[in-house]
């Protein structure tokens, strides 16, 4: 039996993907935003540049997920893409 895919939206290019194929940013209850892994509101972004430069000269981000969105996130994600070790990890 195959595993159910999931889909997602990136905020950016707005197509539809399978969520193990897309970044997640979560906007924690208690406050604060981080990368992959945690509970509360959640926006998905395609790993690509082009969707995070989108992301960042609109804020899509901050729109899908109703707050801030400090830049400290948007420079891990940048350095997910230029293949950092320290900031790759897998994507939920």
């Amino acid at each position: 039996m195959s595993a159910k895919v999931v889909l997602r939206r990136c905020v950016a290019c707005r197509q539809l993907l399978d969520r193990e194929q897309l970044w997640r940013v979560i906007r924690l209850a208690e406050g604060g935003v981080v990368l992959d892994q945690g509970q509360g509101r959640s926006a998905y972004l395609c790993p690509t540049a082009a969707c995070l430069d989108d992301a960042r000269r609109h804020k899509r981000l901050q729109r899908a997920l109703r707050g801030q969105v400090a830049d400290s996130i948007l420079k891990r994600l940048e350095s997910r893409l230029s293949g950092n070790a320290d900031a790759c990890t897998e994507a939920r």
